[in-house]
């Protein structure tokens, strides 16, 4: 009688990891480029310290931020285009309902959520990755009316016109920021994750 054994498999793929660490390095550039082309043409009484922009001038931090757009906007349907065809998609962030979001919140604040299993994501991560992913299409939305906004008539009366598009750039670009401030702390808090996302760790299936 045959016994069928577990085997190894990784909880973060490779394709996964590398587009992760690809999109990551997309949005810092763009980030700190659009905090340079910002600085050139504020939206509010502040701007950023030039010590934390990219592009060193105008012209420069365009450059920056073209080629990053294009780099986000490729990996980004690589990373999704595997997700959907794998199934990843829904097996990793779905089922999601407020009463499974509020529960596992209570549990992290508490210091209750379980690690063990990288490969699961509970209803907090799964709300935050799905919000992410949307926000990035909306940063590559509004950026295609700031680029081309002659192009694009119906995508920028949709976002409220050529100034409207701009406070929608501006603020989703505000909350990538605070989904990666945020992110950060919780690799802090549990460093493992980022060893997993490094070199992919071993799950027994």
């Amino acid at each position: 009688m045959s016994q069928s054994t577990a085997s190894p498999k990784a909880s973060h793929p490779r394709w996964l990891r590398l587009t992760h660490w690809l999109n990551a390095l997309a949005v810092l550039v763009m980030v700190t480029s659009g905090w340079r082309i910002y600085n050139a043409s504020p939206i509010y009484e502040f701007s950023f310290p030039k010590s934390i922009t990219l592009g060193g001038w105008l012209g420069g931090a365009l450059q920056w931020h073209f080629a990053a757009m294009w780099f986000l906007a490729i990996n980004g349907l690589i990373y999704l285009a595997f997700n959907l065809f794998s199934g990843r998609l829904k097996r990793r962030f779905f089922p999601v309902s407020p009463k499974g979001v509020l529960h596992d919140l209570w549990a992290a604040l508490r210091g209750k959520l379980g690690h063990a299993d990288l490969s699961h994501y509970n209803q907090v991560q799964r709300v935050a990755y799905l919000f992410v992913m949307v926000d990035i299409v909306l940063l590559v939305l509004s950026g295609l009316v700031l680029w081309k906004s002659v192009q694009f008539p119906l995508l920028r009366e949709l976002l409220f016109g050529y100034e409207g598009a701009r406070r929608v750039h501006f603020f989703a670009m505000a909350l990538l920021v605070a989904f990666v401030a945020v992110h950060l702390v919780m690799v802090a808090l549990v460093p493992k994750t980022l060893l997993a996302m490094i070199v992919g760790r071993k799950e027994q299936v």
